[in-house]
């Protein structure tokens, strides 16, 4: 278990980020990509994040010393991802950064220099094409309703988010598939991710994440709590959002007790040490315009 929660995620953020960083709609926890890529990588080590969107796995790594190359499918985070890189070279970060705009689906094509030269791989799959976001209630605004913003991941029906979980997950082992191709032998992957709830229904989302990575040929060494919440001397200081709250209430209101999550899973894979290169399908390009893999460079 990593206390990862000490600090809220606007905190963690400030100043190490650009503010348009806050808007995307699911963003990794900085301190859980820092001790990520603390424990598994070593200064100077190449570091992958396939769906990188604002770049928190890359900005962490190149304030750790690590290369760090991220690839994103909507060119809007890509940019900010840019963006990211660039203030943490003016703050002194001492890694080199790239950011590629592009399909993760066909990384080993997108990334094919880097092929068995990655030391870690650190990602986290969408879980739908709308999230908490940012809220405001009536308690807040003293107007009747609910109002919310930066919770869309965009409108574009390519992206993995509007997929169903059946199509989520087949995507998802493509990519864990091409990192496979760049990994070098015993290198890790990690995966942050937590389950979410589907009409009510909790959706397990990191043991299908677990079973995927071990199909895509990498194996399973660990699985560590993360959690998002604080530790205090005598209690945990909650961090869980508003509809987190709300459903929770609700549940409870019927009877159900349900529980807000306090905690990601990360789900850590190894690429054998003496294995082949992972094999698998040819990753296919959609027709949404995304095969160009534009390169954006900081």
């Amino acid at each position: 278990m990593w206390a990862t929660g000490q600090k809220q995620s606007r905190a963690q953020r400030n100043g190490r980020y650009v503010p348009e960083a806050m808007r995307h709609p699911a963003k990794m926890l900085p301190a859980i990509a820092a001790m990520v890529i603390g424990t598994y990588s070593r200064p100077g080590e190449l570091v992958v994040d396939p769906m990188c969107g604002i770049g928190t796995t890359l900005v962490e790594a190149v304030h750790l010393g690590r290369r760090a190359v991220g690839v994103e499918f909507e060119e809007r985070w890509a940019k900010v991802a840019v963006a990211g890189l660039a203030l943490a070279e003016r703050q002194g970060a001492t890694g080199p950064g790239r950011v590629i705009s592009g399909d993760a689906r066909a990384i080993g094509r997108l990334l094919a220099e880097l092929a068995r030269r990655v030391a870690l791989v650190l990602t986290s799959p969408p879980y739908g094409a709308m999230t908490h976001g940012h809220v405001r209630s009536t308690r807040d605004s003293g107007k009747a309703g609910i109002r919310k913003w930066n919770h869309r991941y965009s409108r574009d029906r390519a992206n993995l988010a509007h997929r169903s979980l059946p199509d989520l997950l087949e995507g998802f082992g493509r990519i864990l598939e091409g990192c496979g191709e760049l990994l070098r032998p015993g290198g890790a992957v990690a995966v942050t991710v937590r389950p979410y709830r589907l009409h009510g229904e909790l959706v397990d989302l990191p043991g299908c994440v677990l079973e995927v990575g071990q199909a895509s040929g990498l194996e399973f060494a660990d699985r560590i709590a993360c959690l998002l919440c604080g530790v205090g001397e005598r209690r945990l200081l909650n961090r869980s959002s508003f509809f987190q709250l709300h459903e929770a209430r609700r549940g409870w209101a019927r009877g159900l007790p349900i529980h807000a999550i306090a905690h990601e899973d990360l789900l850590i894979f190894r690429k054998p040490a003496d294995g082949p290169l992972v094999e698998g399908a040819t990753p296919r390009v959609t027709s949404s315009g995304t095969a160009d893999d534009k390169r954006i460079r900081a």
